[in-house]
C-alpha cells in the first residue's frame, strides 16, 4: 500500500514514538520552528495527545506513544505522520499497536504518509508488516525545525516530494553536508549550520554492475538490536512474536539500505554487527547493498575499510556515502519501492511510484 500524496490545507500528525524532547522547555524554540515551517508549507500541523508529555513521562508510558499513532491513523482528516525524532525504545509500542485489531484495520484501510528516520526503523518496520509503504525521511526536530533561517535546500526539496506525484526519481549526492550542531539552544536561532563541500560522492566499495531490487532497511544500529537485543533485551523476542522481520527467502528481493547513528559506533563495533548479518547470510542474499554518510564523517575512511573486509569474499555490491540518516542533509527512502544501483556509474534510480496522485472529483 502506498500513501497519497500530501496537499495544501492537509492536516498532518506531529507525535514522539521513542523519546519525549519535544515536550521539554529546552525544545520550545524548536516546536515553534517547527510548527511555523510545516503551516508555511500549507500544512496544518496536529500535535497528538501525548507528544509534549515529556522525557520522563514518554518514557514509563510507550502505550500512551503507540495510542497517539493509532490515533493518527484512525483520524481520517489527518494524511501524514511526522516522527519528532527518534531515540532508543520505539520498539515498546510495538505489542500495544500489533495486538490491536483497531489499529491494524485502520493501517490498511487507511494509509497514510510516514516519515522519520533512526530508532523510528522499528515502525517503519512493523507498518512494513502490516503492507503500509512508508518513508526512511526527515523528521520534525532534526529537519522542519531546523534552526537556521529556512530548512536545508537538499533536505526541502527532499521534503517537497511528499507534494508530488510520486512518480520515479534519482537520488542525487549533495553538492554541501553539514555538520551535526553542538548548540541546539535558543541562542543558535537563525544561525546556519556549518556547511562542508562534498568530496567523495557516491563511492562503490564492492562489486559492479545493476541490481534491481525492494527497498528494506534503516538505522543500524535500531536493526542489530532487533535481532540480537544487545542493549535493551526483549527486542528479538517481540520480533520474532509479531514475525516482523523478513525470511531469507524475502531478503533475497531486497536492496538492503542501512546507516550508522549520532552515537559513531567504533569501527570494531560496525565489524561486529556486519559479521552477525553476514553470518547469518544476509549480507550475501539480498541483491544489494546501498550505506548512508557517517555523521560529521566520523570514522568515514576508517569504516570504509571495515565494508571492503566484511564483503571482501562476498559478491553482493556496496554503495557508500548516500545522504540518508543521521547525516545532514537528507534523502527519502521509500520502503518496497523499486530501486535499481548501478555501481559501475555510482547511480541510484527509483523506479516505481511511491505516492498516489488521485485527483479530487470536482462537482458542480
Amino acid at each position: 500500500m502506498i500513501p497519497k500524496k500530501l496537499e495544501k490545507g492537509d492536516k498532518v500528525a506531529i507525535l514522539c514514538l521513542s523519546t519525549g524532547l519535544l515536550g521539554e522547555k529546552g525544545c520550545k524554540h524548536e516546536l515553534e520552528i517547527g510548527l511555523r515551517r510545516v503551516e508555511e508549507l500549507g500544512l496544518i500541523p496536529v500535535i497528538m495527545p501525548n507528544a509534549l508529555k515529556g522525557v520522563e513521562y514518554l518514557f514509563n508510558h510507550p502505550e500512551e506513544r503507540a495510542a497517539d499513532l493509532k490515533t493518527a491513523f484512525m483520524d481520517p482528516e489527518i494524511k501524514g505522520i511526522i516522527c519528532a525524532i527518534g531515540g532508543d525504545d520505539t520498539y515498546k509500542t510495538i505489542p500495544y499497536l500489533m495486538e490491536d485489531s483497531e489499529f491494524i484495520e485502520a493501517v490498511k484501510n487507511n494509509p497514510k504518509l510516514f516519515t522519520g528516520f533512526s530508532d523510528s526503523t522499528n515502525n517503519h518496520l512493523m507498518l512494513n508488516k502490516l503492507g503500509l509503504s512508508t518513508f526512511y525521511g526527515p523528521n520534525f526536530l532534526s529537519d522542519l525545525a531546523e534552526l537556521g533561517t529556512e530548512m536545508l535546500p537538499y533536505t526541502k526539496e527532499t521534503f517537497m516530494k511528499y507534494f508530488g506525484n510520486g512518480e520515479p526519481f534519482e537520488i542525487v549526492s549533495s553538492p554541501i553536508w553539514y555538520l551535526e550542531r553542538t548548540d541546539f539552544s535558543s541562542a543558535a536561532v537563525g544561525t546556519p549550520p556549518i556547511a562542508k563541500e562534498e568530496k567523495h560522492g557516491f563511492e562503490t566499495l564492492n562489486g559492479s554492475g545493476k541490481v534491481t531490487g525492494k527497498l528494506y532497511g534503516g538505522c543500524l544500529d535500531s536493526l542489530y538490536d532487533d535481532y540480537v537485543g544487545e542493549r535493551y533485551g526483549p527486542e528479538p523476542e517481540i520480533f520474532k512474536k509479531y514475525n516482523i522481520l523478513p525470511t531469507l527467502d524475502e531478503w533475497s528481493e531486497k536492496v538492503f539500505f542501512f546507516e550508522t547513528s549520532e552515537e559513531r559506533m567504533s569501527p570494531e563495533k560496525l565489524e561486529i554487527i556486519l559479521n552477525y548479518f553476514k553470518d547469518n547470510k544476509i549480507l550475501s542474499t539480498v541483491k544489494g547493498i546501498i550505506v548512508g554518510k557517517p555523521a560529521d564523517e566520523d570514522y568515514y575512511d576508517e569504516y570504509k575499510e571495515v565494508y571492503k573486509r566484511v564483503f571482501s569474499d562476498l559478491d553482493t555490491p556496496v554503495l557508500y556515502n548516500l545522504n540518508f540518516g543521521h547525516s545532514y542533509p537528507r534523502c527519502l527512502i521509500p520502503y518496497d519501492a523499486e530501486v535499481t544501483v548501478d555501481y559501475d556509474n555510482k547511480r541510484v534510480f527509483i523506479n516505481s511510484k511511491f505516492l498516489k496522485d488521485e485527483q479530487k472529483i470536482k462537482t458542480k
